[in-house]
């Protein structure tokens, strides 16, 4: 069984996620999706918590009736020493064999630990960035159908826009 994992923040969930989940259950048997900064939340880059996220996911995953059954969804916090970020990784999730990012970043991480890593090809980049979508909350542009249906009902239960909002109108001081 070959099991994969898939790193990124998720602040919001969107259809590029999404997209990348999809591309990653045709090529493993099992997929770890992990939510890097989860102790982050209330920022301008990170404005929702680690278990608002984990709910966005799973209920996407739902929604779109993508058997959940060979997904995990673990949190990770940061860890300000990159190299040993990797290594908190390891510790918290099981074994995997193939890292899937869009962050050159995070594969470059993996890849000089002799990790296998595949970069998801993008859907629409220049609308599918959490940054743009928040970007877009802040703003009151359209943002939601950017989001699968599910993202936007969660988010508007929990008012994410208006924290978004005022999180912008904060970091302007």
């Amino acid at each position: 069984m070959t099991t994969g994992l898939f790193v990124g923040r998720f602040q919001p969930f969107h259809k590029g996620h999404l997209a990348t989940v999809k591309f990653a259950l045709a090529k493993v048997n099992q997929l770890v999706i992990v939510v890097g900064s989860a102790q982050k939340s209330h920022e301008p880059k990170n404005p929702f918590t680690a278990g608002e996220r984990i709910r966005m996911i799973k209920e996407s995953l739902d929604f779109e009736k993508i058997d959940t059954g060979e997904i995990l969804i673990i949190p990770v916090p940061d860890v300000d020493v990159h190299l040993l970020w990797t290594r908190q990784v390891d510790m918290l999730v099981p074994k995997y064999d193939v890292v899937f990012a869009n962050d050159p970043f995070t594969l470059l991480l993996f890849r000089e630990r002799g990790v296998k890593t595949i970069e998801a090809p993008l859907v629409k980049r220049s609308e599918m960035q959490a940054a743009e979508i928040r970007s877009r909350m802040a703003t009151r542009g359209k943002w939601e159908r950017l989001v699968p249906a599910t993202v936007a009902r969660i988010v508007e239960e929990i008012n994410g826009v208006e924290r978004v909002k005022a999180i912008a109108e904060r970091a302007h001081y």
